[in-house]
């Protein structure tokens, strides 16, 4: 006879685990409509990357952060981007910033590629707004304060998110539905208009960044 657990979910993974693989699959998901996009066109899906971390800045970006964003060596990275630049995708420049560094930008082919991209997981943005309001907000709270932690370990990318940019004040107006404060734009900041990644970001002093992430971890 079949003796039967004392809990009939003690197999069952940790929530946090739960989590993770929750991500990991919609990550997968999303990752495969990028790239099926991208086979189309004929890039790899590094090269497939490098157009969507490039969409929408108006300023260069360095070979490194592009090496950083992606994990992988400066070297493997550089081999990505000639590519790019080759097809008429990127085009490389001195630095805005300083002469004596270059710079990588979207050609306006890029660009249009860069968003013929996007549209390929236009079903993910489909379905979180079919999502009710409260669980999209209660989401994207969950999500920053998971970054907030992941940016303990060292491992996470630089993002241009407000709680790394300069104009983000936080707590200006604690309790209530605008807690937080933009000075760019001079207005309360509600936390459901929170940003991953903004156009506009100028990155925070480095001691101010982490205390933003600390305080919402």
């Amino acid at each position: 006879m079949d003796i039967k657990p004392e809990n009939p979910w003690q197999g069952t993974p940790d929530i946090s685990a739960r989590i993770v693989v929750a991500i990991a699959r919609i990550a997968s998901v999303l990752r495969a409509g990028v790239w099926e996009a991208a086979t189309a066109e004929n890039l790899n899906p590094a090269q497939a990357e490098i157009l969507q971390l490039l969409r929408d800045r108006t300023q260069g970006v360095r070979l490194s952060w592009l090496a950083a964003q992606l994990s992988v060596s400066a070297a493997s990275a550089s081999d990505s981007v000639a590519a790019l630049v080759a097809k008429g995708l990127v085009r490389k420049a001195r630095a805005e910033d300083d002469g004596r560094a270059s710079a990588l930008w979207l050609t306006d082919k890029g660009k249009a590629l860069a968003a013929r991209m996007a549209q390929a997981v236009g079903f993910a943005d489909d379905a979180a707004a079919r999502l009710p309001g409260d669980d999209q907000a209660a989401l994207l709270v969950g999500l920053f304060k998971l970054i907030a932690q992941l940016q303990k370990s060292e491992r996470f990318p630089a993002l241009r998110a407000c709680l790394s940019c300069r104009y983000f004040e936080p707590n200006v107006f604690p309790g209530s539905a605008a807690p937080h404060h933009c000075a760019l734009v001079k207005a309360p900041l509600p936390i459901t208009f929170l940003r991953i990644d903004c156009a506009e970001h100028v990155p925070a002093d480095p001691v101010a960044e982490r205390r933003n992430w600390d305080a919402f971890a």
